[in-house]
């Protein structure tokens, strides 16, 4: 029998995703809730604290690659990632 999730309360969900998430180690599902907190910012009216998110976010991804420094096998496996992107977004 399915849940009526929709009848839950906004944090009994977060509570119960985020768990499900940590359960099944879906690190893609945690990002893309990191990724909507400056949008959603916004939209809950605080567009400061959006862009103060991102500046964070920024800050928490140099050190988590500066841990890994060392790891040049970690970095070039990365390489593409940073490809796509700066070739996706980089003015011309």
């Amino acid at each position: 029998m399915s849940e009526d999730f929709e009848r839950l309360a906004t944090e009994e969900l977060r509570e119960r995703a985020v768990a499900l998430a940590r359960r099944r180690w879906d690190v893609g599902y945690l990002w893309r809730l990191v990724e909507h907190i400056p949008g959603a910012e916004a939209v809950a009216g605080r567009p400061e604290a959006g862009r103060t998110g991102a500046t964070k976010l920024s800050v928490l991804f140099s050190q988590l690659v500066a841990e890994r420094e060392g790891d040049q096998q970690l970095r070039e496996a990365l390489r593409p990632l940073y490809l796509d992107y700066l070739r996706r977004h980089s003015a011309p």
